[in-house]
């Protein structure tokens, strides 16, 4: 596994990447706060079969800390990022705060990508759960606080087009629920499903983070997904 730095949306972008040149593409997508190594375990799963990136977003891990965040930017820091490797025929795959940067490229260029994993969180929804926002811990961070609390922010008021436009989304979608102690209900995601034409779920009683308490079931929803058995 190597990290690279590029240059995309205006500021430098810090990633991981593993496997195959040549191979089918799986770009992943941290949550809030994290950086690109959370998804190590899943990457080196895959690497034999596919090339995998794992970014780190604006704000977090290597990535540069710019002081402006929303998850719009984000999205567009993917959209810039991929280009600039040359990157086509994507599976993207997000957890959390990096599920709803998927949906919004899939979204914004379902052109760009091949299929959509969202694990645990399709985009927040109007009306849904709101969360307190802390104050900055003490000490240092090894993440701009400003990511945290600009992106709680909106999570707390959602642009209601996120939810509507999950119609949208052109790609197989997979959601991978974590179960009853998801702090996403189940009837939610269901809905989520519902409304992306040609989408998915699995669950893996797991909680939030799926890929991290249970990453064997992880990957294999995930390889069954991107390999389906023959009939």
């Amino acid at each position: 596994m190597t990290r690279g730095e590029i240059t995309a949306n205006g500021i430098r972008l810090s990633f991981l990447e593993d496997g195959t040149a040549g191979a089918p593409v799986v770009v992943f997508l941290h949550g809030l706060p994290n950086e690109a190594g959370t998804w190590a375990h899943t990457m080196a799963g895959l690497a034999a079969t596919h090339h995998v990136y794992a970014l780190d977003q604006r704000g977090q891990g290597r990535s540069e800390h710019p002081g402006e965040y929303s998850f719009e930017l984000m999205r567009d820091d993917v959209l810039g990022f991929a280009p600039a490797l040359g990157l086509r025929d994507v599976t993207l795959v997000g957890h959390s705060a990096g599920a709803t940067v998927a949906c919004l490229v899939a979204q914004e260029r379902p052109d760009w990508l091949a299929r959509l994993v969202l694990e645990d969180s399709p985009p927040p929804w109007p009306g849904g759960t709101r969360f307190a926002i802390p104050d900055r811990p003490d000490g240092a961070l090894d993440y701009d606080w400003n990511v945290f609390a600009s992106l709680m922010a909106q999570v707390n008021d959602p642009d209601p087009k996120w939810w509507a436009r999950l119609d949208r989304i052109a790609v197989p979608t997979l959601l991978i629920h974590g179960g009853t102690a998801s702090p996403v209900p189940a009837d939610r995601a269901a809905e989520a499903v519902a409304r992306i034409p040609d989408a998915r779920s699995v669950t893996v009683e797991a909680g939030h983070q799926v890929h991290r308490e249970r990453p064997a079931e992880f990957l294999a929803a995930l390889r069954t997904f991107l390999d389906p058995p023959t009939p």
